[in-house]
This record gives C-alpha cells, structure tokens and sequence, in this order.
C-alpha cells in the first residue's frame, strides 16, 4: 500500500511538525520537546488508530490540506474524524479555545526520526520538516495505517478557571515568604511573549535575592523561573536545558497541556501540592489521556 503524502496548500499561521517528545536527550543540550497540549495530541492520535505521541501538525492558526497518493482519515483535537478521499483537501481552522490545536492522520507523518522523536525543534533547527515552521508547498510523507480508531476523554484540558497545580521548590529560600504566598494568593496573565520555549506571566514582581550569580543547572519543563526583575518565566517544551534563575516551584506534569492551551491574556492561579499528589495525579493522567500507555 501507498503510503501517501499530506500537501500544505496554504496557511494562516504557524504551524510545525510535533509528536510525544525525544527524552533522553538532555546530557546533549536538547530538551525534550513534545506537544505544548500533550491531551490534544493524544485525543487526535488516537481518533485515527495512531499511538499517542505519533507525529502531527500543531497549528496556531488556520491551513489548508491535501491527501495525496492515497485517502486518508484526519482528525483535528480527536474531533470531526472523518475520510479524505486522494486529491481532496480540507480547510482546517484556527484553534478555537486552546493557544493550538493538532492535527493527525492515520499513520502519522513519517518524518526523519531526529535522535529519538520526529518533533519539529526550532531553536536547534532540526526534527520535524527540515526543522523549520511549514509552509505552503511542503509534501509530508505519512506513514502506513496501524490500528481502529478510538475515543479519549480531554474535558479536563478545558476547566480554564481551575487553578494550575504545582509544587514548591526547590528554591523558596532564595525568596520572602511573603513571594511564595504571592505566587499562590494572585492571579497572573499569559503575556503575548509566550511561546513554546517557556510562558511569561504578567501581575506582581516575585523579588528575590539572587543576583544571577547562582551556578548554571539542569532545568525541567513546568519549572518557574524568575528573572531579576521578578517575571515568572515557565519553562515550556522547548525550555533551555540549564539555567541559573532561581526556581520558586515546578508545575506538575499532569498540568502541562492546561497551562499550554492558555492564549496570550488567559489568567493563570497556582495552587500547591504534595509530590505525592503530583504522582497520584500523573498516574491519572497516563489512564486518562495515554490508555495506560
């Protein structure tokens, strides 16, 4: 069988390659990557028969598309699955309530394999297609078709006013405790500087006493930063493997995709928990959006 070819006819925003991520790759200096709303990803992969973290298109606006070679069943957020006859194209549109939305096809878009994962990593220029943003006139090649389609539940990506779950640390005593309950007690804004290296947040300074002068150290995504002049910075998917801003507390990993589907202007609230909690609550996520997988 054909593999067949996904066409980019045309776009209104941008719009790159992305899958579940190449971990493993940070002793190289190369982040894990990955889909900046893993649930969204998931959902679409899995209306169409594909493992989770299959490579798929994450789009900031609209596109639109064109089977070629062979037909082929699409899904836009694990919605509105349905056939595409070979030559017919489709009109995708802009994300309606989360900051992106994927798009995935039975068999997944076969790109190079780039140490380990298939995602399109911008500031390295590589993985994805030639590592670069899409645009009209690229062919992607998919991949053979693997397995039923199915259903997962997202609802969760969509409780906007639920606040976001962290845990404090690992260094609160860099600030005043008065910061910590700041950080807790205030509600912040999706600044438009966002994007998928790491979420700025706008509303009150969290000042702290280091200088800059800590020493360089390994980051993880859903860590917060705080620069000198007291941004919160939350490192996203694309995050710099070191740095020397203190970290006030880390995002737990089962809230990822709800902080990344917030738009530029979106309020964010923490609220604090265990490491514990933190496991319990991953080890619900990996149920519910990832079938165990």
């Amino acid at each position: 069988m054909m593999a067949g070819w996904l066409d980019i006819v045309g776009m209104g925003g941008p719009a790159t390659v992305q899958d579940g991520g190449r971990p493993g790759q940070m002793h190289h200096g190369v982040p894990p990557g990955g889909a900046l709303v893993p649930e969204l990803l998931a959902r679409a992969n899995r209306a169409v028969g594909n493992p989770w973290g299959a490579a798929a298109l994450e789009c900031l606006g609209p596109l639109e598309l064109r089977a070629r070679g062979r037909a082929l069943r699409i899904s836009v957020d694990g919605r509105d699955a349905r056939a595409l006859a070979d030559g017919e194209s489709l009109r995708v549109p802009a994300p309606e309530r989360a900051s992106v939305c994927y798009v995935a096809v039975d068999g997944g878009l076969d790109v190079p394999e780039v140490l380990g994962g298939r995602g399109t990593l911008l500031v390295a220029r590589l993985g994805g297609h030639e590592g670069r943003v899409l645009k009209p006139g690229d062919s992607l090649p998919l991949g053979e078709t693997r397995g039923p389609p199915e259903s997962v539940d997202t609802d969760a990506v969509w409780d906007d006013a639920a606040p976001i779950r962290l845990v404090l640390g690992p260094d609160t005593e860099n600030f005043d405790a008065l910061m910590a309950a700041s950080l807790l007690g205030s509600t912040f804004t999706v600044s438009s500087a966002s994007d998928r290296v790491g979420m700025r947040l706008q509303g009150p300074a969290l000042a702290h006493g280091d200088e800059g002068a800590s020493t360089s150290r390994p980051m993880a995504r859903g860590a917060i930063q705080v620069t000198l002049s007291g941004e919160p910075i939350i490192l996203g998917p694309d995050h710099p493997t070191t740095g020397g801003y203190p970290l006030i507390a880390t995002v737990i990993r089962a809230d990822w995709g709800r902080l990344g589907a917030r738009r530029p202007g979106a309020t964010v609230e923490f609220h604090a928990v265990s490491q514990d909690e933190a496991r319990d609550a991953w080890r619900e996520h990996l149920r519910r959006f990832r079938g165990g997988a």
